[in-house]
């Protein structure tokens, strides 16, 4: 039994592969080629080996990135180059995540010695720095929203009921008192 996809006949194919990619940011593209190189060369058996050359370029390649701001033409370098340049890119994030998890765990640790400061200011002031830590969250303004579905007849009898405790409210009892005008003196 053969098994025949539906094919779309009033769909064109692009006209290359390139043209058929989106757009990736120079990451993205990075990151692909990367998992490219490896799944290739997994599949071949064959271990990745980076030359000191290989290095170099790579390193070349994260200052002209870094420095120039310019998209690089990754296809222009070797594949071990890419696979160089990706570990060095992934090793940069994971030390910028581990960095800042450090700085917020420093700046917290200062903030809960400030609260014991003698002046008051201080202490006031490291206690509400920690209230707006992300985690804490203790001056955080929360509303809460309930949507309820009732019926049109529902509603009309529920106005219905407020507008005639409001029209009893306004209601006031007075008595009619003659004030006579006192004589100018």
């Amino acid at each position: 039994m053969e098994h025949i996809p539906d094919i779309d006949y009033d769909i064109p194919l692009p006209a290359s592969a390139k043209e058929a990619m989106p757009e990736l940011t120079a990451r993205e593209e990075l990151d692909m080629r990367a998992r490219t190189v490896k799944l290739i060369a997994d599949l071949n058996g064959q271990p990745i080996e980076v030359s000191e050359e290989h290095q170099g370029q790579a390193r070349e390649l994260a200052e002209q990135i870094v420095h120039n701001k310019t998209e690089p033409n990754l296809a222009q370098y070797p594949n071990e180059t890419i696979a160089y340049l990706a570990g060095m890119v992934a090793q940069y994030d994971s030390m910028v995540v581990r960095e800042l998890a450090d700085l917020k765990v420093y700046v917290v640790n200062k903030l809960l010695a400030d609260t014991d400061h003698p002046d008051g200011k201080v202490r006031l002031g490291a206690i509400k720095a920690l209230g707006e830590v992300d985690g804490v969250d203790a001056f955080k303004k929360r509303t809460e929203v309930t949507h309820k579905t009732q019926p049109i007849e529902e509603v009309e009898q529920e106005l219905l009921e407020t507008l005639s405790k409001l029209k009893n409210r306004m209601v006031i009892d007075v008595k009619a008192k003659v004030v006579e005008d006192a004589p100018n003196t």
